[in-house]
């Protein structure tokens, strides 16, 4: 059992296999120009990166982010953590995903709990089978009448639902 099936969806689009990070960090941007700070929710990737000047190089590791928030969203490293380790033995294969809903309220800007970060699962299993891809496009061929060809799931799991969500997924 491991999550090399696992694969979370950065924000630029790009995906990181789940059972490659180290780390899950929520941590602020610069203010820019006297606004407020944003919050990223990043996974560090143990690969050293790295960047020169005229003083030298210096590497560290890499961090990728999953979100950006206008609040810190404390409960996100946790919440990830969780889902990993609840997806870790149902062996199953996908991608997380991650939604900033948006805050609300008249102090939004301030309540950490205004935009919680929630992380969504969605299952390779449910996807078309590969006899009924077209090889050379990737395209779909599947009859859209025939019950027996099932789209791709996509579950939310949002903390404690997080087990329930993949086990549906499975």
């Amino acid at each position: 059992m491991s999550l090399e099936h696992v694969w979370l969806q950065m924000c630029d689009g790009g995906l990181v296999r789940a059972d490659r990070i180290s780390e899950i960090v929520v941590r602020p941007t610069p203010a820019v120009y006297g606004g407020t700070p944003r919050w990223l929710v990043d996974v560090v990737v143990p690969t050293p990166a790295g960047a020169g000047d005229r003083h030298g190089w210096r590497t560290g590791s890499l961090h990728r982010t999953l979100a950006q928030s206008p609040v810190e969203p404390r409960e996100a490293p946790l919440d990830l953590a969780r889902l990993l380790a609840q997806l870790d033995p149902l062996d199953t294969a996908g991608v997380v995903t991650t939604r900033v809903d948006a805050p609300a309220g008249p102090h939004a800007d301030r309540d950490a709990g205004a935009a919680p970060v929630r992380f969504l699962f969605s299952s390779f299993r449910a996807a078309v089978p590969a006899d009924a891809r077209d090889a050379s496009t990737g395209a779909d061929e599947r009859d859209p009448a025939d019950p027996r060809q099932e789209k791709p799931s996509r579950r939310e799991a949002p903390g404690s639902d997080a087990v329930r969500a993949a086990a549906g997924a499975h």
